[in-house]
């Protein structure tokens, strides 16, 4: 008689099927499934997702999917990773703004200082003083420059121009005495008139010096102590700009709004550790790391960081249908970064690089939510749902399967969620570690770090290597070498740096280098995955000692990566460990651990042979 069994593993981002095929007590084939995970791990949202991975395995076995006999699912963690950011400070400008701005062409070169003045009024204007001209955008680029000739030989000491249009080039080859000038400055209605005002335009492939100093801003409009304490954002935020524009009224008004950090309270069996977050990640996780057993993860009320865990326990309340005061955070990752923050009352969108602090935290579901997923999945197919083991568990018993290895032998699972640990001694017996922080961490600190905004351009930036479109026949790929082609490369990829992925490339909209994204992609890999699995391992040790341990196998989808296997290498090297990607039952690589694992369990506890 035939069965078919199959093992479901459900990620945070995948959702994996073992199909296997049984006859005469032994698994004479199995099939393998795929398919993106519907909904938060654990929640009846992956119905979808399990279902579509079933019919890929049952078409590659030839059957439909509601002919298998049983299937077992992993006992799901599920994991959200959020920001807690260390400062966040608006500052908000009344009756005027100090402002920054950045176009692609600015014109002239130098600093030009003076009051605002319309380009339309510079007939009024006393010869005592200086300008700088706000030229809007029904002004013709001709006009403004014939404007700015012909009113300079009448004595009007015209230092600088600030442009709605595209135009700073045009506008400066035909000025007979050259100024600085800033363009592209969208909501230019909103410029004061008649107050001081600084442009400086740096040379091409320079950056600006004065106003990136808050003590030049300070030298320009003659700034206080406390004038200048407050103007620090915005002298931060034109920080590598080859331009720049800053304006001053005297009756402007300059307020700041902070809303507190906070402190993270890691309750332990006996104690509660606490963590300020304006310290940093290290002193946070120093904390995680001496608490033994973590029982629950809170935050000061009326803090950042307070929202951000209370969001996380809401969120998951919801969706397990839980009550929110029985949802605990069983584990924290935090990590720092890096992140643009928009300057309040500015008038080109301008940013400032915000030192943050990134956090991952790992719910722990109780077994009773994984039972109503399973019943829900049986009252959808019709069949009856087993659970299985923990996935650290699980992921060993499918690594196994990889020629080569044996026990003992240490896996390390590295998901979209949460990286699991597991060590199978000689005799069998397995010890798991769950813990937060993975691929999905990773991708939020690419996106945020460079602040893209977009979750999958930050996914595939993290997913495969770079290049940089040289030439119309011609690509430099991030590792130096050259790729030349003989058809002409479209020419809107020209001086772009580009994704190289196996279906074609794929442009990224960001004024950043190839080398500034490839080094933020490599230092979230490196502040999570790699810090994360020396953290496993030093918390699955009977030491403490990372020598104990002579292999390491890596499964789960981040291993897929392109840099992780070699960085991973580099890293357990220094500790004399071997370690390496699996590749289970010969075939699948380091993917389908944990499904295999399912299957695998099933079959050992029911006497089938192998």
């Amino acid at each position: 008689m035939i069965r078919y069994v199959a093992g479901v593993d459900i990620g945070n981002a995948t959702t994996e099927t073992a199909l296997g095929m049984l006859e005469n007590g032994n698994l004479i084939r199995c099939e393998s499934g795929i398919a993106p995970t519907a909904g938060v791990k654990g929640t009846k949202d992956n119905i979808l997702g399990i279902i579509q991975s079933l019919k890929d395995a049952a078409s590659k076995m030839g059957i439909d999917y509601k002919a298998l006999d049983l299937i077992r699912i992993n006992e799901a963690t599920p994991v959200i990773g959020d920001f807690a950011m260390e400062t966040i400070t608006e500052t908000i400008i009344t009756e005027s703004t100090l402002i920054g701005h950045n176009p692609d062409t600015p014109g002239g070169m130098g600093l030009g200082t003076g009051k605002t003045i319309l380009i339309g009024d510079l007939a009024q204007a006393g010869t005592d003083e200086k300008y700088i001209v706000v030229v809007p955008e029904d002004v013709d680029f001709l006009d403004a420059a014939r404007l700015i000739n012909e009113n300079a030989e009448h004595g009007i000491q015209i230092e600088g121009a600030i442009l709605k249009k595209d135009d700073g080039v045009l506008v400066n080859n035909r000025l007979k005495r050259k100024i600085p000038i800033v363009d592209e400055v969208e909501m230019i209605g909103r410029v004061p008139l008649g107050m001081p005002c600084a442009v400086e335009v740096a040379a091409p492939g320079g950056c600006i010096d004065l106003l990136a100093n808050p003590y030049g801003i300070a030298t320009v409009f003659a700034l206080n102590t406390k004038e200048t304490r407050q103007i620090v954002p915005i002298a931060k935020a034109l920080i590598g700009n080859r331009s720049a524009v800053v304006i001053k009224t005297p009756s402007g008004e300059i307020r700041e709004r902070r809303i507190p950090a906070g402190e993270i309270l890691i309750h332990g069996e006996h104690k509660t550790y606490r963590a300020a977050v304006d310290r940093g990640a290290q002193e946070i996780m120093a904390v995680v790391g001496k608490t033994s057993e973590i029982r629950d993860v809170t935050g000061t009320t009326g803090t950042n960081v307070g929202g951000m865990l209370e969001k996380v326990r809401l969120e998951m309340a919801a969706l397990t249908e839980q009550d929110s005061k029985d949802v605990f955070i069983r584990d924290l990752m935090a990590v720092d970064t890096i992140v643009p923050k928009e300057v309040q009352g500015n008038l080109a969108n301008e940013f400032a690089m915000e030192k943050a602090v990134g956090i991952a935290a790992m719910v722990k579901t109780h077994k009773l939510h994984m039972e109503r997923l399973a019943r829900a999945l049986s009252e959808e197919l019709g069949l009856p749902i087993d659970i299985g083991g923990v996935e650290g568990s699980m992921a060993v018993r499918g690594a196994l399967t990889t020629p080569g290895t044996d026990k003992p032998l240490l896996v390390l699972d590295i998901g979209a969620g949460s990286t699991d640990v597991c060590l199978m001694e000689e005799d069998g017996r397995t010890k798991p570690i769950h813990l937060a922080g993975a691929g999905n961490m990773v991708t939020m600190l690419i996106s945020a770090e460079l602040g893209l905004d977009n979750f999958r351009l930050a996914e595939d930036i993290k997913k495969y290597p770079l290049a940089k479109v040289e030439s119309l026949y011609h690509i430099r790929h991030e590792d130096g070498s050259v790729q030349f082609f003989e058809e002409a490369i479209d020419s809107k990829l020209y001086g772009r740096t580009i994704i190289v992925k196996p279906e074609g490339w794929k442009a990224i909209k960001t004024k950043k280098s190839l080398e500034k994204i490839r080094q933020v992609r490599r230092e979230a890999k490196e502040k999570v995955l790699i810090q994360n699995i020396l953290r496993a391992l030093k918390t699955v040790s009977l030491t403490g000692n990372l020598n104990e341990f002579e292999h390491v196998v890596l499964v789960g989808g981040s291993s897929l990566d392109f840099e992780l296997g070699n960085m991973v290498t580099d890293a357990l090297s220094y500790y004399g460990i071997i370690s390496g990607k699996a590749n289970i039952r010969k075939t699948e690589g380091p993917r389908n651990a944990v499904a295999t694992g399912l299957l695998l369990s099933y079959l050992e506890e029911n006497g089938y042979g192998i």
